[in-house]
């Protein structure tokens, strides 16, 4: 199923501007004589194709019509944008051959107006365009806009008789027995928003009624204004909310969330330093979480910005509850914090794809961070001790038992701790003294117990990346055949070195005097 995705429906918005519908007849005529081939859609009706245009939503439907200038025509259907008026915005659309507008025209505007409106919290762009004139109402053309809107947040707005009845369409006699009440001349009046939304709803008859009479009265307006501020929006909305939720939350909430953000979180000081600050590197601070570099990025919720933000919250609320359980338990600094990071490692791996489609709640957060609590417990249990923990997270059977908690794995991991202590018990017995005060530091390493290989040590052709190949090899599978190899290896290595050195020491033979 198609989704809706803001971005890509302002790009085709300004496509659709250059597109030409008068010359798509000829234009079709032409291809379908020229080619044997048949045209797929294109070969259909008008009738049978918005049948089947019914099923998509707005975003597929413009993307359709972006295509060529007669599918153009046919998505801008006003029996298919009536719909998607009604279905998007709750309200229906009246007579639309008599309105002097298309459905398309009115679903476009209202749906960029919405998408601004609806996160005006965090637009500072649109902040300034309404809030510019306080406490008077701002410029006519964005009032108009506010007539649809319930709730405004802005103070009671303060206008003339002649100004209500312009933009909202009452007349003043509505409002005689107020203008009783003021001085003589004095024809100005002070009412909240929310009663001129009711006011105006009544008096046009029904909500659908009012919004076609704003729709009527941006007509000859230029909205290139509000087209410039939505495409602004489609690049910025993730980083705007993300900032805003960072940020801007009241002052217990604040401290709270900057705890939990960088609790046993590695970042650098300095960057960090600069919290709320206009400086402050929000990029930096977005990239210390996958969750957060996601959203960033519009990965989360099919690109929903505000659902994604939802998700965030619930992630960060979700921590909150696992700090204070790690907390309550009597472990040391470094367990608690190794708890807490391979937890949550766990949470996003499990839920990545879950985050991506849509909403994931604090409580789904929960149950799954108590799962994969119960799981690193059971690796630090395996690990015995924090060295051989931190040793066996670079493994991938720790992250596919994080994931699936199948005991297969598990038993992996601990093959692999035996592995690693046979390989440090070979070469620290007794009679092996000899090698290890020949072999070079690089090589020794390589052979004790809390040495990490890293998968850049596997490439070359050097003795160290060899040896560190077959000490991967022994390890991951067990198989005694690389074992002797690694014996073997050291051996080898050992004895080329000795006959180096016995080359190169000659006696020095003198003379014998008489």
């Amino acid at each position: 199923m198609a989704y809706r995705d803001p971005t890509l429906e302002s790009e085709l918005l300004e496509r659709f501007s250059c597109l030409s519908v008068s010359r798509e007849e000829n234009i079709i005529q032409n291809a379908l004589h020229d080619s044997d081939i048949n045209p797929g859609l294109l070969y259909l009706s008008d009738e049978v194709l918005i049948v089947i245009l019914n099923h998509l939503e707005p975003a597929s439907l413009l993307r359709l019509g972006s295509t060529c200038c007669r599918l153009f025509r046919v998505c801008s259907c006003d029996s298919l944008w009536t719909r998607h008026f009604r279905d998007s915005f709750g309200v229906g659309l009246p007579n639309i051959t008599t309105a002097g507008y298309t459905a398309k025209t009115a679903f476009r505007l209202v749906f960029m107006w919405r998408a601004l409106f609806r996160n005006i919290h965090c637009n500072r762009s649109l902040q300034e365009k309404l809030f510019a004139e306080v406490p008077f109402p701002p410029h006519a053309y964005w009032t108009q806009w506010l007539v649809m809107e319930e709730r405004v947040p802005l103070p009671a707005a303060q206008l003339s008789c002649a100004d209500v009845e312009k933009l909202w369409g009452m007349p003043g006699e509505l409002f005689t027995e107020r203008l009783q009440e003021k001085p003589d001349g004095d024809e100005t009046l002070r009412i909240e928003w929310r009663e001129l939304y009711s006011l105006a709803v009544t008096h046009h008859g029904s909500t659908a009624i009012l919004f076609h009479y704003v729709l009527k009265q941006h007509q000859s307006s230029d909205h290139s204004e509000l087209e410039s501020m939505y495409r602004q929006y489609t690049q910025c909305r993730f980083q705007w909310l993300f900032t805003y939720w960072l940020f801007r939350q009241p002052a217990p909430l604040n401290r709270q969330i900057r705890a939990i953000y960088l609790q046993w979180r590695k970042h650098c000081k300095k960057k960090v330093s600069t919290w709320g600050e206009t400086v402050c590197d929000v990029r930096y601070l977005a990239s210390l979480h996958p969750i957060t570099s996601d959203y960033w990025r519009g990965k989360l919720a099919r690109g929903d910005e505000n659902v994604g933000i939802h998700t965030v919250g619930n992630y960060f609320s979700m921590c909150k509850s696992l700090v204070a359980w790690i907390l309550g338990r009597d472990w040391g600094r470094l367990k608690r914090r190794k708890v807490y990071e391979d937890t949550l490692e766990g949470v996003y791996l499990l839920l990545k794809r879950e985050m991506q489609e849509r909403l994931v709640e604090h409580e789904r957060f929960w149950q799954v961070a108590k799962v994969q609590l119960s799981r690193v417990c059971t690796l630090e249990e395996t690990a015995v001790n924090y060295v051989n923990w931190k040793m066996l997270e670079t493994l991938p059977y720790y992250k596919l038992y994080l994931v699936s908690g199948n005991s297969v794995y598990l038993q992996h991991v601990q093959g692999f701790l035996s592995r690693k202590r046979l390989l440090h018990d070979w070469i620290y017995l007794e009679d092996n003294t000899w090698l290890r005060e020949l072999l070079p530091d690089e090589l020794f390493t390589r052979l004790e117990f809390d040495t990490k290989i890293s998968q850049e040590s596997l490439h070359g052709s050097s003795v160290i990346a060899h040896l560190s190949r077959l000490v991967w090899l022994y390890l991951h599978s067990g198989e005694q055949l690389y074992m002797e190899g690694v014996k073997q290896t050291v051996l080898q290595y050992v004895h080329a070195r000795l006959d180096i050195s016995t080359s190169l020491w000659q006696p020095v033979l003198r003379p014998f005097s008489p």
